[in-house]
C-alpha cells in the first residue's frame, strides 16, 4: 500500500465530497453530506500515515486503494 501523509488525504477525501468542518490541534475533522459519522485525520507535518491508522480511514471515508 502507499504511503499518504494526513494533508494528501484530506485533499483525496474533499474529492470524495468530505468537507473540513473544524480544525482541534494536529485533528482536522472532517464531514461529508449524507454521512451520520465523521472522519478524523491526524495532520503531522507530512509525515505518512501509519498503515493500519490508513487502512482504518480509507474504510470509513469509503475510500480504496485505487483512490490513492
Amino acid at each position: 500500500m502507499k504511503q499518504v501523509s494526513g494533508k494528501a488525504l484530506i485533499k483525496i477525501a474533499a474529492d470524495h465530497g468530505w468537507v473540513v468542518d473544524r480544525i482541534k490541534g494536529s485533528h482536522h475533522i472532517l464531514l461529508k453530506e449524507g454521512e451520520s459519522s465523521i472522519l478524523t485525520i491526524p495532520v503531522h507535518s507530512n509525515q505518512p500515515l501509519k498503515i493500519g491508522l490508513l487502512k482504518a480511514l480509507m474504510k470509513q471515508a469509503g475510500l480504496t486503494e485505487g483512490d490513492l
